[in-house]
């Protein structure tokens, strides 16, 4: 009897001290086999059991069923080295069988038979879970054994046993004891799968089954480098950094962004986030790890937030000049397919995207529930609002919420019945409207039927959705000549564009266009008989030897600026319309002397001879005019220059000669000049262009193109039509104006039961931490598109919403409704092109500076304030006090945007 308990109290050392006496055998008995604690309790998962040896178990079975505590049969302390394979690893024998070489006994009886009987000293418990596998609950004797290497010494691997229930965040706290990674040092797990390839463990929350761990597997174990990156991110170029890149330590946060591409705009949008302080702390601080949502049907498996988190921390690392964003580039294309490839893009659209997207990849809330919308029904402001964002936080919650998220008024009038519907709604940002003039600038250019002034360029204000012949009166204001007698092109390299009519709609005239505005006498056709003038565009073509063998072929090329002329309908002839012309020209065209007249004499009576034309049709003359129709390819007014038989009409104190020597020829051309038209025929209807050409010499000879391109300014051009800055504080009264549905999204009223054009007002309730304020610097409608360059004059700090929120406010905190401005994104340029860049103030320093992608400069406070301000980020006064580190002196804390940085430093960006 005393050899028995001394037996007894030896096992027990080596375990937890007994806490009770050792019961009878028959007590023993009771509580290993019962069904509540003993063997024959059901399973439940997540439980453990423990294997016991079998002979040592059916000896206490003997033992007990003899009823002696004396007996010789008494088991000793509970030995399972026969079930494992070594003494080192305590691995356990492959197949084992449950009945022949061991039991399983739930956790209470284990423990009862320690405390009674204790366990071999130095061995392990062989403890195993309860896991469900395809909705049956087993007990895994064997678990997943998995190689733990560190990714800088894949060499020595550490054997470890995992329960399939166990999560994939125990596997990496295995492998930090393991390998004394420090608490504070971020690390990540990958998986070497049967084709060489690895994957991310990103989710440690799973379970070892639900990740498909398999017995044998390689996890690999990295921790981040104190730059930001990750050992196994690939570099982005072959370049190797220099060894003073390496060694780098400069600011935190100073860091630029490589342009990979037009990718300006993310780089801006991107800068600006990193400037918020409250969500850097987040990410730097590695709160976002115990956040991350990887079941989110909305989010993006975590992704987005984790490439983000990266580069958050390469840029506030201080090791780097400038960083690649190139795998976030790869992510946001990827969920985003908008995104995709290299065009440009608006920052404020990716910074949309990228703050939804971080919302619900770090949304606390794992299962949304449905919340129904509930109007306010006469409740009082205060009560719904509440109820609203209450709402709202039951299905978003996260440190996008905290940082960025307020709350609308909005309140919807009928026109008909005056039902007034009031909700609230959450907001991210302000899209704020810049006032829009309805007034347009326009730049055009005169050309007077008199040949001796110059074109004169004007510069007009017409309505913004005008018309052609507003641009027309308004000249007329300016020339004293009619509207009725002006007509409108576009022209571009020296010929007609477009020749607008009066009906059409200024917004089909870019700011970039060449307009020219012709004083005709009419403005009728070639088959308009409803006037007695008909206009003629006339181009000007430059004869050019073509580099030909025997240079017989001669090229013909545009010039100068094309005519808009009229001609007298009854005068529709080669000759007078040359005399016409040459009149038109007399500015910068010289008459030939008597001298050269005499000289071409001859020449002009053999082309005479050899290039008479058939008598036809004229418009508008006799059947003896030698008209339009027979001008061909290769015949010139020389060949058309006889008098006609009614005494060719020309202007009467022209002198009439029976030869005269041209300076040019005529031709009919298309619309382009560029090919030549052998005959017109005005039952077409369709406009004539004429072309003179040039032969090179006698251009040279009287052709004076100084004199021809000259133009003068009128007075006019001389007042620089200056768009008047507005405030910040008019955009957001503009923003909380109330106004009227369009048609294309009316309202639905409950109780008239139809769709309504009702009014709608938005204010302001609840401001968030941070504010981002976009200003709506693009305006697309269906009839035109323009970027508002307006100068917004925003302030760096104190501004104050105290007038805008309608939430009753806090009297003793008024920095509940001041903010300083911290960040701005940029946009400089047009529709089609532009640049990003942003300003933003260093959280640590104080610092404004300027990123332009790769470049990062420091910049004084007055330089911020330009036309190219886009999207305005802003944080409220008591979280800059909140987050700045009070000063020891007695001097009042400085605000983020208090930084003064050196003078003698700047970049130049108006």
């Amino acid at each position: 009897m005393a050899a028995v308990a001394e037996n007894v109290a030896a096992a027990a050392e080596d375990q937890e001290p007994q806490g009770e006496a050792v019961p009878d055998l028959e007590s023993q008995r009771l509580q290993i086999e019962n069904k509540e604690t003993g063997r024959d309790r059901p399973l439940q998962a997540g439980e453990s059991w423990f294997l016991v040896k079998q002979p040592w178990y059916k000896q206490w079975e003997v033992y007990i069923q003899g009823g002696d505590k004396d007996s010789a049969a008494f088991p000793g302390c509970i030995n399972n080295a026969d079930l494992f394979e070594d003494q080192v690893n305590w691995r356990l024998k492959r197949g084992l069988v449950e009945g022949e070489d061991y039991v399983l006994l739930p956790e209470a009886a284990w423990h009862y038979l320690v405390d009674w009987y204790g366990l071999e000293h130095g061995q392990p418990p062989i403890e195993r879970k309860v896991v469900e596998l395809l909705g049956i609950q087993k007990i895994e004797v064997y678990q997943v054994e998995l190689l733990l290497v560190r990714h800088s010494d894949m060499e020595t691997p550490y054997t470890a046993q995992f329960s399939h229930s166990d999560s994939v965040d125990l596997i990496l706290r295995t492998a930090r004891e393991q390998f004394l990674v420090n608490p504070e040092e971020e690390a990540r797990l990958w998986v070497k799968k049967a084709e060489g390839s690895f994957d991310r463990l990103c989710n440690t929350r799973v379970t070892v089954l639900e990740a498909a761990l398999q017995t044998g597997q390689l996890v690999v174990m990295e921790t981040r480098n104190k730059d930001g990156t990750w050992p196994t991110a690939q570099p982005p170029t072959t370049n190797t950094a220099s060894e003073e890149d390496k060694e780098f330590q400069g600011q935190p946060g100073i860091c630029g962004l490589t342009n990979l591409g037009n990718t300006c705009f993310m780089n801006s949008a991107l800068q600006c986030l990193s400037n918020v302080p409250q969500l850097t702390d987040y990410f730097l601080k590695n709160r976002y790890l115990e956040e991350l949502n990887f079941c989110n049907p909305l989010g993006m498996k975590g992704e987005i937030a984790e490439a983000y988190a990266d580069l958050v921390k390469q840029a506030w690392s201080g090791h780097h000049r400038s960083i690649v964003p190139q795998v976030f580039k790869t992510k946001v294309g990827h969920f985003a397919s908008q995104f995709l490839g290299y065009q440009q893009h608006d920052s404020q659209e990716l910074l949309s995207f990228l703050l939804d997207g971080l919302h619900e990849d770090l949304n606390r809330v794992k299962k949304k529930e449905y919340v129904e919308l509930c109007d306010a029904a006469g409740r009082p402001d205060q009560e719904v609002a509440q109820e609203a964002w209450q709402n709202h936080k039951r299905r978003n919650d996260s440190v996008i919420v905290d940082t960025f998220h307020g709350l609308f008024k909005s309140t919807l009038v009928c026109p008909d019945c005056g039902n007034v519907s009031v909700t609230f709604d959450p907001f991210c940002y302000l899209s704020v409207p810049l006032p829009v003039s309805h007034k347009r600038v326009m730049e055009v250019f005169f050309v007077s039927m008199d040949p001796r002034r110059k074109p004169e360029q004007h510069r007009l204000v017409v309505p913004k959705k005008g018309k052609v012949s507003d641009l027309c009166v308004a000249l007329a204001k300016h020339t004293g000549v009619s509207p009725e007698r002006m007509m409108v092109a576009d022209v571009f390299s020296h010929r007609f564009y477009k020749i607008y009519q009066l009906e059409e709609s200024l917004s089909s005239i870019l700011d970039r266009d060449d307009i020219f505005i012709y004083e005709v006498s009419g403005r009728s056709a070639i088959g308009d008989n409803s006037r007695e003038d008909v206009v003629l565009p006339i181009y000007l073509r430059e004869r050019t030897p073509a580099r030909d063998y025997n240079n017989s072929y001669y090229g013909l090329m545009l010039f100068g600026h094309p005519l808009l002329v009229s001609v007298p309908r009854d005068r529709l002839s080669w000759d007078a319309l040359y005399h016409i012309l040459l009149y038109r020209l007399s500015r910068y065209v010289t008459r030939p002397s008597s001298d050269d007249e005499d000289d071409g004499d001859e020449k002009a009576d053999l082309e005479d001879k050899d290039s008479i034309p058939k008598a036809g049709r004229v418009a508008g003359g006799s059947s003896q005019d030698s008209g339009l129709e027979q001008a061909g390819p290769s015949c010139g007014v020389a060949g058309g220059s006889r008098a006609p038989a009614d005494n060719s009409p020309g202007p009467a104190h022209w002198p009439q000669r029976a030869r005269r020597k041209h300076l040019f020829t005529l031709q009919t051309v298309n619309s382009n000049g560029t090919s030549d038209r052998s005959t017109f025929n005005e039952d077409t209807h369709a406009q004539p262009y004429i072309a003179i050409d040039w032969e090179p010499e006698m251009k040279k000879r009287y052709y004076n193109e100084v004199e021809a391109e000259g133009y003068v300014k009128h007075d006019c051009v001389g007042y620089l039509l200056k768009k008047a800055p507005v405030r910040l504080q008019e955009c957001i009264e503009l923003f909380t104006t109330m106004e009227t549905l369009e048609k294309e999204n009316p309202w639905y009223c409950p109780t008239c039961k139809q769709h309504q054009l009702a009014t709608k007002k938005l204010d302001l309730w609840k401001l968030p931490e941070t504010l981002i304020i976009h200003l709506k610097r693009f305006s697309y409608t269906k009839f035109s598109r323009e970027k508002l360059d307006t100068l917004v004059e925003f302030p760096i700090r104190d501004l104050d919403f105290s007038e805008f929120v309608l939430k009753p406010q806090n009297e003793s905190a008024p920095e509940l409704y001041k903010y300083d401005l911290i960040a701005v994104s940029n946009h400089y340029g047009g529709l089609r092109d532009g640049h990003y860049t942003t300003f933003a103030c260093n959280k640590d320093s104080g610092q404004w500076h300027y990123f332009d992608d790769n470049n990062v400069s420091p910049v004084t406070e007055n330089q911020i304030e330009s036309k190219a301000a886009y999207v305005l980020f802003y944080q409220r006064q008591d979280v800059a006090r909140r987050l700045q580190p009070q000063p020891s002196s007695s001097e009042p804390p400085a605000s983020p945007a208090c930084g003064s940085p050196p003078s003698s430093e700047f970049v130049d960006v108006n």
